[in-house]
């Protein structure tokens, strides 16, 4: 498949954010844009991304034998470097200046994708932060949540506790039963929002590293399919890694990266600058 004229051209075009809109996502640490992609865009990643999880997947243990993190979703990484499609969603500077706006930062490097497929009757994400994954050294970090059809409530969208990045305690918690307990249980006795709604065909979400999000159990027979970009400050220090999976996550996505300085390597390109 090869991308059409109308869809590069449309990668290329700004999505204009309003004042209110940035300060919503300052305030809470996330959002849900409506028509950030139209059909005609959507249903060519739709099929490009599908083709390339079902090339790249090796998952082969059955959905009910598999904990709960591998119950959540089939998780395939940086397609962009086995994909020339993929890679100019990725590289868009649609999204990428959103992500831009929204942090008020000059510019965005990349941190890696992911696909995330959540298949017919596939568990819970639990509640967690990305960023505990992350040596990064600061919070200027947010993750383009893409979903590439409809998804109604059961298909299992991305939930958000609205403005619970202040919150410090679960931030050691990686995705497992035990998250889900203890910051279900600490999110009860704060005021944040949880915010549970289904995401309209075209509808994009943007969260923060450090906001708490979830999702819940896909009830239906069919694949809930993601695309998630993350990206970061393009100014972006690597911090010393404080445990085992942000030393595995700089190795993997930031390899040659320098504790203290700016992670400018061939996997962190800079997409966008004002």
């Amino acid at each position: 498949m090869k991308l059409t004229t109308h869809i590069q051209d449309f990668l290329q075009q700004p999505y204009g954010l309003t004042s209110e809109q940035i300060a919503f996502y300052q305030e809470n640490r996330y959002i849900k844009l409506k028509q950030v992609f139209d059909p005609e865009t959507l249903a060519f990643f739709n099929e490009v991304i599908t083709l390339q999880v079902n090339k790249m997947k090796t998952e082969d243990i059955p959905l009910e034998e598999r904990n709960t993190y591998g119950k959540a979703f089939l998780q395939l990484f940086n397609l962009w470097r086995e994909n020339e499609e993929v890679k100019a969603l990725v590289f868009s500077k649609r999204l990428a200046k959103i992500a831009a706006d929204l942090m008020q930062t000059e510019g965005v490097r990349l941190y890696h994708d992911q696909a995330l497929f959540k298949e017919g009757g596939g568990g819970i994400t639990p509640w967690h932060a990305d960023q505990f994954y992350w040596p990064l050294e600061t919070d200027k970090t947010v993750t383009a949540w893409i979903p590439l059809q409809e998804t109604p409530l059961e298909m299992g969208p991305l939930e958000f506790s609205a403005g619970s990045h202040r919150i410090v305690e679960g931030r050691d918690l990686e995705i497992s039963d035990e998250s889900e307990a203890a910051i279900q249980q600490k999110l009860r006795v704060t005021s944040f929002k949880h915010v549970i709604e289904a995401f309209d065909l075209g509808e994009i979400s943007f969260h923060s590293g450090w906001v708490f999000h979830r999702a819940g159990a896909n009830v239906t027979d069919q694949m809930r399919k993601v695309m998630t970009v993350i990206y970061m400050d393009k100014d972006m220090v690597l911090k010393n890694p404080e445990n085992k999976n942000q030393i595995n996550d700089w190795n993997t996505w930031c390899p040659g990266a320098q504790i203290g300085a700016v992670i400018d390597t061939p996997l962190n390109p800079v997409i966008y600058q004002n």
